[in-house]
Formats: C-alpha cells, structure tokens, sequence
C-alpha cells in the first residue's frame, strides 16, 4: 500500500463530502486526513486500529473520527468485499461564526475534544443515526446540512453510546512514518499466523530492534507484542464462535507456540478462557 494523506473531495456544489465506498475503493492505508469522519459498515468485516486502540468492525458499525486521528480499517480476509458509507467534514466548514455561537458549547465540544478519542456508536442512537446517515447520502442542499446537524444531536443526546476508542494524543505523521507504519500493519495482517520476530519486522521498517520498538510505541501507543496478540486473539475468537476446530488447533492456527501461552493471553485480552468464551455462543459446538 501507498502511504498517503487521504483527501476525499465534495461534490460540486457541496461543502462535504458523503458516499458510500466499496472494495477495493474501501482499503486504504494507515493515514490520517484534517476532516472529521463519521463511518457508517455496510458490509464487511475486520479489525479497526483507531489512534492506539485495536477492535474490529462489522455491519451495522458506526464510528466518528477526529481530525487527524490516524486509523485503518482491515478486512478480515483478502477477497471479503466491504462497504461504507464515508461522511468527511473539516471542523469550520459551517463557518467559525457559528461555532462561537451559545448554544453550540456540546457541538465544539464533540468536534474538538470528545471525537480525538476515535468513538464507536451504539444502542439506540446508533439506530438513529445510521438513518439519518443513510438519508444524508443522497440528500441536497440544505437538507445535507440539517441532516448532518441532526446526526451530531444525536450524539450528543445520546453519548452514553458513543464508546471512546483511543487515549493517545493525536499527533501528525510524516509520510515517511506512514509509510514504515503502514507496512508493518499489512506486513502482520498477512503473517500474523507464522512466527514473527522482532528482528524481522524491524528490518521490514529498515530499524535495529531498539529503535523499531521505541518507534512502534511511539507512533500506535502499543508495543509491537502487544499489537501482534491483539490480532492473534481477535483471529482466535472469530474461529471460536465460527468453527467447531479444537481449542488446541486454533490456538496454533493462530500463530501462538504454546497452549499454555494461548490461554494466557487470551484471558488477560478478554478476561475469560477461550472455552468460556465459545460457549457464550449456542450455535457452535464444544470441542477442544
């Protein structure tokens, strides 16, 4: 992948940008971009890294984004086919004046502090505003604008929904940070199953180890360890809920080396067992 800056441009007429983005138009790099993004999954799923926080998305998802908050979406699979809805805005695209007025103290508020956490929407008010997402895609003129307002009311309204994501300060990347980051995260979306040692991925971003591990942590607030298992677990619960595969099989196809080290991680990551964890869900039968 190409590291880059994304600038997604509105339409003629238009003052932000709304459309929905289907594969491979959907998978970007590790980037960040000035406009604010509210990110509505359609179809799809994988693992979301949203400032230095590692989750996943499916359909029905919805996430709001700050400016300048790094973040890549990666499906699940290479051949899967994602869809979204993308809606950018800049912070002061209605104009500063009207940001300065009374009554909009919780709108400055979501734009400028509450959105740098990276939010995921849920409950109730995610219902609400995947409509008034949906209608905001094909509306126009001022229709676009109240629909948008309407969209971050209903955040505000109902941010007991609204989950923050990451605590890292949003800093600016430079291209050649994107680039090295953004190679890392494909490189281990891709091997994540084998054996990868810190010697190898840190030549990958041309680094000693040192250096590459102060780096990572730098950038994604995560150590490069840390990340890895992250991907390793979420792989593990997709087949645990997915398959009937042994424990002891998916804990291999996952690239963990040891049982003993799998049930570690995996209790420490989700707090339960893996078996605890399966029989959460009915439809899957117990082995392993």
């Amino acid at each position: 992948m190409n590291p880059f800056t994304q600038k997604l441009m509105p339409e003629e007429k238009a003052s932000f940008y709304a459309k929905t983005h289907n594969t491979p138009h959907f998978e970007v790099g590790w980037h960040q971009h000035a406009e604010l993004e509210l990110i509505l999954i359609n179809k799809g799923e994988g693992l979301s890294y949203i400032g230095n926080n590692i989750g996943d998305f499916k359909p029905g998802d919805i996430f709001f984004l700050g400016s300048n908050l790094p973040h890549v979406f990666q499906k699940s699979e290479r051949d899967l086919f994602v869809s979204a809805v993308v809606v950018q805005f800049l912070e002061d695209f209605w104009g500063g004046s009207f940001l300065k007025l009374p009554e909009c103290n919780q709108l400055r508020e979501l734009l400028f502090k509450q959105s740098q956490l990276g939010l995921k929407i849920s409950g109730k008010t995610n219902l609400k505003l995947k409509l008034l997402i949906h209608q905001l895609e094909s509306a126009h003129d001022f229709k676009r604008i109240a629909l948008l307002c309407e969209g971050m009311y209903t955040m505000i309204n109902g941010f007991k929904d609204c989950t923050p994501l990451s605590n890292q300060e949003v800093i600016l990347l430079n291209t050649k940070d994107k680039y090295r980051i953004d190679k890392v995260l494909s490189f281990t979306m891709e091997n994540f199953r084998e054996q990868i040692r810190l010697e190898e991925i840190a030549s990958r971003a041309c680094m000693s180890v040192p250096a590459f591990c102060s780096y990572f942590k730098k950038c994604t607030g995560k150590t490069y360890i840390d990340f890895l298992n992250k991907i390793r677990i979420g792989n593990a619960c997709k087949l645990l809920t997915s398959t009937n595969d042994p424990i002891i099989n998916i804990c291999y196809e996952c690239g963990f080396n040891s049982i003993s080290n799998f049930h570690k991680i995996f209790f420490r990551s989700i707090n339960k067992t893996p078996l605890q964890y399966r029989k959460q869900f009915d439809h899957v039968n117990i082995n392993g």
